[in-house]
Order: C-alpha cells, then structure tokens, then sequence
C-alpha cells in the first residue's frame, strides 16, 4: 500500500467506520481548519539549522488507540495528539513489547527485550550499571537529558530476599535509581500512581519529606490499600505534595520549565503521564469536559498537557528544532461503565491491557519533525516502541555504542516517509501469563487465550471475555474455552486483524515454523 493521506482514510473506515474516519482524513481541508502548514510551507520552515535536534517523547499511561480522536474516537477529543499527528505521521502498527508498563518501558529505555534481564525482577533497577540507555547516549553526546513523570523500571540493587518497595529507605537520599540510566534531573512519581510510595520525588529525594514524619510502607501482605498493592503512611506534607488529580498538571510544569532552562542546548526528554491509568482522576478543571465521565475527561486533560508543552515549544521557536514522539506503553484496560456506554478504548482489536493478544500491545504512535517528516501521512509497516533508542539516535546522526539497543532497529526512513518497506519483520510481545510472537502479517501464540486479564477468570478485578462480547474461535458465546480448541493460536492479521479466528489447524506448517522461531527468539 502507498503511504498517503488516502490511505489513512480508507484504513481508519475498514478500522471503525465511515463516521469516525472522517474525524481524521488528513485532508488538506482538515488541515487548512486545523491552522496546520502545508508539507511545502513546513519543509521551507524547518530548513537545517545546524543544530542536533531535540526529543521530545511523551508516554501516556494505559492509553489505548480508541482513546486517541485522530485513531477515531467517537466519544473523546485530542486536539493535541492529533495536531502532532496532522504535522507528521501517524502509525497504525505500532506495538509495544509488553502489555504492561515495566517491560514495555525497559524496551524503550534500553532498545531491548526484557527478557533479556538476567534477574527475576523485585523492584530494583532494571538498567544494570555501564549499560546504554537511550538517555545516555544522547547525555554521552551533549545532550541535556530529563525524565519527567511515572517510572517504574525500579529503586535499588538487585538481591534475591529483597521486599520489593519496602527495602527500600524513602527517608534518606534514594540509591540507584533514574539518574543512573543517563538523566541529569528527574521529577515525578516512582512508580505507578496507584502504588506506594504515593508521593513525588526529585531527583534522588522524596518531595516535601520533613525529618520529624517518616514515610513508611506498609506491604500488600499486611494491608492491601485501595488498590492491593499496600498503603504508605505518615509523610503527611510528603503526601499532600502530591494531590492524584494534579499530578500531570504539576509534571508538566517540570518539563516546561526543563525546555526553557535548556533551550539553547539539544535535549532529550521522557515525559511519562500518569492518565488514563486508574486511579482515574481528573482535577476539577477538566471533570465534565466530555460526555464519558471522568476517564474521558482524564484523557482530555492529559491531551491538555501535551498541548502546554507543544505551545512552549513555539514560544521559544523550537518547533523546527524538535521530534515529538507521542504513543502508549500499551493497549487500554477496559472500564464496565465507560464499555457500556459504547467507548472502545481499544477499538476493535482482541484483547486489552496485560493480553498479548493485539488489544494489549497495540498502541497509538504520532511523530512530528518539521522539514523531516511530510505532514498529514500514514505509516503503515511494523513499528515497534523498541525501535525509539536507534531512530532517534540515527536522526541526531550520533553514533551508539556497539552494545547500545541490541534489538532497536533504526525505523529513520521509515518514519519520514522515504520508504513504506518494512524495517522490522518480527516482535516479541509479552503478556502477564504468556508471549505471542509478530512474523511479517502472522501472529503466533504457543498456548491457548489472551495470555493476560480478559481469558483468566481468576483475574476478577477485570472484565473477561463474554462480559466484553469479544469473537474468537476458540471460546463459545459464554467465554468458555471450547473442549476441542487447539492447543496453540495462529493468526494472519491482514486478513483477520481483529483475530477472530484462530487458523493454526489450516497452516500447521507456518505454525510449526513460528513455534521453532518463537522459542529462538525467547531464549535472548
């Protein structure tokens, strides 16, 4: 297929349908109404200025491609995202590593499998000491590196007896932690928002932390707190530093005011929002801004945020300057009130959050480089989250180590549309109880169901199968896995995408050939 602004039209409409596909045609009248150049008008703009460019990337929390207005959501707006994306490019094959965010982030921290970490992680630091990252190589070339936002890659050195957060002293200077993966300034929360420590952190120190009120973590196995996974307590100015419906606001602050202190030096930023992950919980300016209750208008004040820091870009002209990458670490989870008032946070892949099947890795992907990236266009090949580290080094013409992202890919001329010939051919996905492997259109799945929430009764806390009224072959209308189902799953997304049905006993030989692939592939 040709990379072009038809294209998109035409794929959105065999997506989600007509209606919705209009919201992003990519058409020059969409993008005259929207005050967005034209590709001439931008290459004329963004004409070499004979600085390394910097890099923006920016990581919504759980944000599936149905939450995205220009993936062609029906019942929430972005107009930032989809500005980033008008600009540039917009991917619709783009996939993390994981479906959830600790080894989706590591991917794209460090260019590689998770699989790859030799230890059964325990809260500690994934990045080892001495190895690349992408924030060290740009730091290692001049660069100006923050991280801003959620973390959630670990606090620590490794031991097998170690507690997780608790062994951890939140009371003192923190130990190896996001400095050490090739940041000079971090600000935000370390770990998820629904997780203890329920507080901000500054580089190496909790924020607001007073001598005289310790913070202190209970664990999950005493006391699993609202969301299972324990409470911290005490810290009390600690803890009101960081109100849950103001997080974003406040961390978008810190980057906003990281650009203005290093714009006059290339920098390299990892803005990690915390929305639409639960709890969700949109300040008081955004509640009712959407007709979808507080998800929606979670979502619309993420975009809020996006929107802040792309306009102080343009105050200090540094538009032309800039690659804005804005994407998801993974597919959506699904909410019972907001599914049943019809948002598919997921659109109509298979699956959600913590699945490999495509709606948990699946995930919304724009790309802005005025005068490098033609606006308004599709890229369709394979992208995955991994391939950031060698794309955005290659942009910057900076010379990795040879270690650096061993299973990154540079996607360069893929992502400026000088070639629509797939880079990658392959992808390694992960669920929370099991992997799929991406061969060219072909999807292979070693065992039965989701590999995650949606075919695991156990996992109550989550809507399953039948309640979701998901299609596949394999399952019978009460989302039951049939007697007679074959023991592993085999799709072929260009003719089934949304993996209805499971072909493995009509290619026996394609499946034999995948499985052979997959167990290569996941003995990294």
């Amino acid at each position: 297929m040709r990379t072009d602004r038809i294209n998109r039209r035409g794929l959105l409409k065999m997506m989600m349908g007509t209606s919705a596909a209009v919201m992003f045609s990519g058409s020059s009248a969409l993008t005259n109404a929207m005050g967005i150049k034209s590709d001439t008008e931008i290459a004329a703009a963004g004409a070499d200025t004979g600085r390394k460019p910097n890099v923006l990337l920016i990581i919504a929390d759980d944000l599936g491609v149905g939450d995205v207005s220009c993936y062609g959501s029906e019942m929430i707006t972005t107009p930032n995202v989809d500005r980033i994306a008008a600009e540039g490019i917009l991917a619709t094959d783009a996939h993390s590593t994981a479906a959830v965010c600790t080894p989706s982030r590591y991917s794209i921290l460090t260019g590689e499998y998770y699989h790859r970490y030799p230890y059964n992680w325990n809260g500690e630091s994934l990045v080892r000491p001495g190895q690349p990252t992408i924030a060290s190589v740009f730091r290692d070339n001049g660069y100006a590196t923050g991280y801003f936002g959620k973390v959630h890659t670990g606090w620590g050195e490794h031991s097998e007896d170690r507690k997780h957060r608790q062994d951890i002293d939140w009371n003192k200077e923190l130990p190896r932690g996001v400095l050490e993966m090739g940041f000079d300034s971090y600000f935000g929360t370390p770990f998820t928002h629904n997780e203890p420590p329920f507080v901000f952190v500054k580089d190496r120190h909790v924020v607001g932390l007073e001598p005289d009120d310790p913070l202190e973590i209970v664990p999950k196995e005493i006391e699993r707190g609202p969301w299972g996974w324990g409470i911290s307590k005490g810290a009390k100015a600690a803890h009101e530093a960081r109100p849950v419906d103001m997080i974003d606001p406040i961390v978008t602050q810190h980057t906003v005011d990281f650009i203005r202190a290093n714009s006059e030096k290339p920098f390299f930023i990892n803005f990690a929002l915390v929305a639409p992950h639960v709890p969700v919980a949109p300040s008081d300016e955004f509640k009712g801004k959407t007709e979808l209750g507080h998800y929606g208008d979670f979502v619309t004040q993420m975009d809020a945020c996006v929107g802040r820091v792309l306009r102080t870009l343009e105050e200090l002209d540094l538009v032309n300057d800039t690659i804005v990458i804005f994407t998801s670490d993974n597919g959506a989870i699904y909410h019972p009130r907001e599914y049943k008032m019809g948002h598919r946070a997921n659109l109509n892949w298979l699956g959600q959050k913590t699945d490999a099947w495509e709606g948990g890795v699946r995930i919304p992907f724009v790309m802005r480089w005025p005068g490098k990236i033609p606006a308004g266009k599709t890229v369709e090949p394979l992208v995955s989250l991994m391939d950031i580290p060698k794309t955005v080094w290659a942009a910057a013409n900076i010379d990795a180590p040879e270690d650096a992202a061993p299973d990154s890919i540079n996607q360069l001329d893929v992502l400026t549309c000088k070639t629509n010939k797939p880079a990658r051919h392959e992808l390694f996905m992960i669920g929370i109880t099991g992997q799929a492997l991406r061969s060219g259109d072909w999807v292979y799945i070693p065992k039965p169901g989701s590999q995650g929430v949606t075919t695991d009764p156990r996992m109550d806390w989550a809507m399953q199968m039948a309640e979701l009224g998901l299609v596949n072959s394999d399952y019978d209308e009460e989302g039951n896995l049939k007697p007679d189902a074959p023991k592993a799953q085999l799709y072929n997304l260009k003719n089934d995408p949304s993996q209805s049905v499971n072909v493995i006993e009509k290619y026996p030989d394609i499946a034999a050939k995948l499985d052979a692939r997959f167990k290569e592939v996941s003995k990294r």
